[in-house]
């Protein structure tokens, strides 16, 4: 006891059921915990019994050594906790003895495991009708989280501080079994701000007279990125990179120099998207404006094994494709006339594996076509090129290496709340369903009602989901034909449906006026989201003429993984993508993408490939592509061989190639050659 009688700071009293607890503390530390027992005396309540517990275990001691370690204690305290009665027997006793003590608010967890927490109104933490400390809430809390799975550092720090701020544990405990409270979802709330752009009025536009009137029958003024686009040259032909926003109105810089060239005769608009889906609404959207003043047309894709040109005319004044669409006329010698303008829309996409290294060789394919026909056909002007994307974390250098002259927005036209919410697979429906309903039942200021955009990593759940809400809603995705597609836009668009459910296909910017996003997942597929997908995805929350701001819900599951592949998980994402800075966008190549495009440029100029390859957005090892590419028998000299061709007619990567080729020398049938290929891209 002599060492533990130097080493008292706080002398802790606690009413037990028979007895106190006493604990002794040292610098924040127990150094003692034992057991008193009191007896009446005529001079007063004084020590009967001591007993130091250690191990577990009982050990008796004398009274008066309770006496010596209360003495040798820089302070002495006693909880509020334990009854009035009691606190005077206590206080009476410690006077017998010359010995001051002061009542306190304790935790009575702490006291009940023989350690001294006092607590105070601030810090105090709401549990069971009970006031607990922090360390008590947060060994709590962890053994909560421990019933829903292993969560991240950043998971933890972030209930830790939703706990410590709202001081309600039940709160917590309720968010973590879906509860929906939105002071407590709520991560944070991405301002509204619009720059003091002085607007171009579309009368003083100096446009074709048809666009002309088209226009200003639509509004008096551009948006405020349309009119520094065209200030900074767009009408005169310039290259232009436009980075802003979503619903910020960039679609429309590229329409405004397409169709005025086209109709001045200046070559035809050629507006490129990623995907089918986005090529079909585009292709419509085009139709419906512009149809009576220029031919429209649309190109899509080719499949690996056939290529039947369904609704595309290659001499349309406007042709709406995907990159694969026009690179496959590309790479197959067709000839698509004069062209005016190129605009790419969803630049970024070149930073993604397999579709980047192919927009980035479209381009320069494209870029390539158009010296070609300049220098073939007397009276051409060649091409001007507008990117558009509402994410780039690298719009300075992207611009330079595009040769763009760099138009860049950063308006976000309603603010948009972010919120985080904890829930395993089986409960996101139920949690989706009534964010949905709550959203639905609302109307904005503009008299519009709430409705949804629902995220999710497959084909398969946007069906199962959309069969567990309870108002209307439908599932939206590619495998779905055109005409069951165009019938959800519409019926979003009148609000007759609550929500969509969808996979990737909305993200590149299908439109629809929604006022909340839910990401029932944040992978797409078996890749998790990049922070640029997920800030275009969230950006669909909240349109001006509509909300009057946005709501996003990450449902994020802990230890959620979506592949094996994965070396995240769900909840650790969640965190990386709401405090993530935007990704550089850039095309890496490898030894296979280098051998593709550099084939592609064989294809389309023959010995001036290099020159292709030279002006890419990556660094293309052109040597050894062409090298490899000898070495398979894809090229002869700078001339592609008969399986060259064949390769990048049919956008195939050397391996798969490899494949069919062994495939074909063995028998296999040929749909079963298909079979297997796309076997092998859902395994990659």
């Amino acid at each position: 006891m002599s060492q533990q009688l130097a080493e008292v700071e706080t002398l802790f009293l606690h009413e037990s059921r028979s007895d106190y607890t006493v604990v002794a503390n040292r610098d924040g530390n127990r150094v003692l915990r034992g057991r008193l027992e009191l007896k009446e005396t005529a001079a007063g309540p004084r020590p009967g019994k001591f007993r130091v517990i250690r191990d577990g275990e009982d050990h008796p001691r004398q009274p008066d050594e309770f006496v010596d370690l209360a003495r040798a204690a820089d302070r002495i305290r006693i909880s509020e906790q334990t009854t009035p009665e009691n606190r005077t027997r206590l206080k009476e006793m410690l006077d017998g003895y010359q010995l001051e003590a002061t009542a306190v608010r304790t935790c009575r967890r702490c006291a009940s495991d023989g350690r001294y927490g006092p607590i105070t109104s601030e810090d105090a933490i709401e549990h069971n009708g009970e006031l607990i400390c922090r360390d008590c809430a947060r060994r709590e809390l962890e053994r909560e989280l421990s019933y829903k799975g292993e969560f991240t550092g950043a998971a933890e720090e972030r209930l830790e501080e939703l706990l410590y701020e709202s001081g309600d544990l039940d709160r917590i405990v309720s968010l973590l079994q879906g509860g929906l409270d939105p002071d407590l979802t709520k991560y944070d709330e991405v301002s509204a701000n619009v720059d003091d752009v002085s607007p171009v009025r579309t009368e003083d536009l100096d446009l074709h007279p048809d666009l002309s009137s088209h226009l200003q029958g639509r509004f008096e003024e551009l948006l405020p990125v349309q009119s520094l686009s065209v200030r900074n040259g767009l009408l005169d032909g310039n290259d232009q990179l436009v980075v802003s926003a979503t619903a910020t109105g960039k679609t429309l810089v590229g329409e405004l120099t397409g169709i005025d060239r086209a109709l001045k005769g200046d070559g035809k608009l050629l507006f490129l998207v990623p995907l089918v889906a986005l090529a079909n609404q585009k292709h419509e959207d085009f139709e419906d404006r512009y149809g009576d003043l220029l031919d429209v047309s649309i190109r899509v894709g080719s499949s690996r094994v056939n290529d039947d040109g369904n609704r595309f005319d290659p001499h349309a004044d406007v042709i709406v494709g995907t990159y694969e669409g026009i690179d496959h006329a590309l790479r197959t010698g067709k000839d698509l006339g004069d062209v005016g303008t190129v605009v790419i829309d969803e630049v970024h996409t070149l930073k993604e594996g397999e579709r980047g290294h192919r927009l980035d060789g479209l381009i320069s394919r494209l870029k390539y076509y158009s010296e070609n026909r300049m220098e073939t056909h007397a009276g051409y002007d060649g091409t001007q090129f507008v990117y558009l994307s509402a994410t780039v974390g690298n719009p300075e250098w992207l611009a330079e290496r595009l040769r763009a002259t760099l138009i860049e927005y950063e308006e976000r036209p309603v603010p948009i709340e972010r919120h985080v919410t904890f829930a395993d697979s089986r409960e996101k429906a139920q949690i989706a369903d009534k964010l949905v309903k709550r959203e639905f039942d609302t109307k904005s200021s503009k008299g519009y009602r709430g409705q949804t955009i629902i995220f999710t990593n497959s084909r398969r759940r946007c069906h199962e989901i959309s069969r567990k809400l309870r108002y209307d809603s439908a599932p939206y995705h590619a495998g779905l034909d055109y005409g069951r597609r165009k019938k959800v836009e519409r019926m979003f668009g009148n609000q007759d449906l609550s929500a969509v459910v969808t996979t990737a296909a909305l993200a590149a910017g299908v439109d629809f006026p929604a006022s909340q996003v839910i990401f029932d997942s944040l992978a797409m597929g078996i890749e998790w989201l990049s922070v640029q997908e997920f800030s275009q995805m969230l950006g669909r929350a909240g349109r001006p003429d509509y909300h009057d701001r946005g709501r996003v819900y990450l449902l994020v599951e802990p230890d959620g993984v979506y592949h094996g592949s994965m070396d995240r998980t769900e909840d650790e994402v969640a965190f990386t993508l709401l405090k993530g800075e935007m990704e550089d966008v850039a095309t890496h190549y490898d030894e296979t993408a280098a051998a593709e495009e550099t084939l592609a440029n064989v294809v389309v100029a023959g010995k001036k490939a290099k020159r292709l390859n030279d002006r890419m957005i990556g660094e293309v090892p052109t040597k050894h592509a062409l090298g490899k590419l000898l070495e398979w028998n894809f090229i002869d000299g700078f001339e592609p061989t008969p399986l060259g061709r064949g390769v990048t007619r049919h956008f195939l990567a050397p391996d798969e190639a490899f494949f069919i080729l062994d495939s074909v020398r063995k028998g296999t049938d040929p749909y079963d050659i298909v079979a297997d290929l796309e076997r092998r891209d859902d395994e990659e």
